[in-house]
């Protein structure tokens, strides 16, 4: 076995994870495109309650994102998983049967309650060698973008076929497939231990939440997903009043996507191969600005409409990428699971705030007034990003300690890591009786890091 391929029970279970995961995506993101219009359809209407609706599920999300990932160290991953797509089922089922608005809102509410992100994430870890982990993770990360890609498109269809309560119905039945992928396709693991890459450590927060950077990302998410779910209250009106029915929706977003996934690829490859991450940070950040004041101020024909999309889009999706990559960078090393869990509650709660926020502002003020205040808050992020630094290429190491006969000698050795070129930093968590390094990738030395280890090693 090399460990530079996944090996083929990595390669099922990152697959039906990402499956899983990308299916419970996808129903939450379905009626982001359509939701603006079949909403008038219901008695209640207003414009702040359908961004309630738009959003809700980024409420509960955000509560229970953290709880739920520390909860399956307790009672294991998979009934967490299962728990959590019964609720979503459940939630699908109010929001099919509503007669109001305010109860599609409280299905949606309902969906959110079961996040199971963080048992997911711990799960592929549990299945992953530590060699492996990252590459188990990106097919999870790429699945979750695929799925948005997918509702942009088959949402529209969908609700032009079926109705939003049929869409809501799909939605469901999208929950029981994901089970279905999880009892057949997982394997099953009995690991109940805190995986410090991917599950959040309650006694790791107080370091987390004193990492200014660290809130420098989390702000930066809270805002970019707040004006993707802001933007989304108002879009698909804009677009039938340029002329698209909404069974036509579908084939206006599959260019844009398209074209956006066309220039943010070379920027991330751009990006990538510079040290310059916090300019390229910026420049997506400027797109997102220019395509809101576009759109908002651009008199709503098709063609700005498109342009803005875009726009828009190719900046998102660098942004949506290279956020957590900069996280992975920042977070104090073996505290990546506790910073990724805060990143994640900012993430869904920006969801929910921006869909409320957002149709209160739509309610009294118009797009106009929409468009302004999305500018207000992307112009105050961009303005954050001075305080921002350019990352260092950095990486964690996770080095067993099982081998050391004592705490003394742990400690002892963790002083001559640290002294080895490339090794920045060290963090001992003795409940795994694993350090964690943070290492410079252009300066570590991992032969010499060997040859310490190597005198703890037996021969078998």
């Amino acid at each position: 076995m090399t460990q530079q391929t996944l090996n083929k029970t990595e390669k099922k279970a990152s697959v039906a994870l990402a499956s899983v995961f990308g299916i419970r995506m996808l129903g939450l993101f379905l009626i982001m495109p359509v939701l603006a219009i079949y909403a008038r359809e219901y008695p209640d209407y207003s414009a702040f309650l359908m961004g309630v609706t738009l959003g809700a599920y980024g409420l509960t999300q955000a509560l229970l994102q953290i709880p739920l990932g520390m909860l399956s160290d307790r009672i294991g991953r998979r009934p967490v998983i299962v728990g959590g797509l019964v609720v979503f089922i459940i939630g699908s089922v109010v929001s099919a049967m509503a007669d109001s608005l305010w109860m599609v809102a409280v299905g949606r509410a309902i969906q959110g309650l079961g996040a199971i992100a963080a048992a997911i994430l711990a799960l592929a870890a549990d299945i992953s060698r530590e060699q492996q982990r990252t590459k188990v993770m990106a097919i999870i990360g790429m699945c979750i973008g695929l799925a948005f890609a997918i509702a942009m498109v088959a949402g529209p269809l969908l609700a032009a076929w079926i109705g939003l309560s049929g869409v809501f119905w799909f939605t469901a039945l999208t929950g029981v497939l994901g089970i279905i992928v999880l009892m057949l396709s997982v394997p099953k693991m009995n690991t109940r231990s805190a995986r410090r890459d991917a599950l959040p450590v309650a006694s790791e927060f107080r370091q987390v939440l004193r990492n200014g950077q660290l809130w420098q990302l989390n702000a930066g998410v809270f805002v970019l997903h707040a004006v993707l779910t802001a933007w989304f209250i108002t879009l698909p009106t804009q677009l039938q009043a340029a002329g698209f029915e909404p069974s036509l929706h579908a084939w206006f977003y599959l260019p844009t996507l398209l074209l956006s996934i066309a220039v943010m690829v070379p920027m991330i490859i751009r990006s990538s191969r510079s040290d310059q991450q916090v300019f390229w940070f910026r420049l997506a950040l400027a797109l997102l600005i220019v395509a809101i004041a576009i759109a908002g101020f651009g008199g709503g024909g098709s063609w700005s409409l498109l342009v803005a999309l875009v726009i828009f889009f190719s900046g998102f999706n660098y942004l949506e990428a290279s956020l957590p990559s900069l996280l992975t960078r920042i977070a104090p090393p073996g505290s990546k699971g506790s910073a990724s869990g805060l990143y994640a509650t900012c993430q869904f709660l920006g969801a929910f705030i921006g869909g409320a926020a957002g149709g209160w502002v739509l309610q009294h003020y118009q797009i106009t007034g929409l468009g302004s205040a999305v500018l207000v808050l992307l112009g105050l992020w961009l303005a954050l990003t001075s305080l921002m630094k350019n990352p260092k290429a950095v990486t964690n190491v996770a080095l067993s300690m099982a081998a050391v006969p004592s705490k003394q000698e742990i400690e002892a050795l963790n002083d001559k890591l640290l002294a080895i070129a490339g090794v920045e930093e060290i963090r001992y968590a003795e409940d795994d009786n694993i350090s964690y390094l943070k290492v410079d990738k252009k300066r570590y030395d991992e032969r010499a890091v060997k040859s310490l280890l190597q005198a703890y090693q037996t021969d078998e």
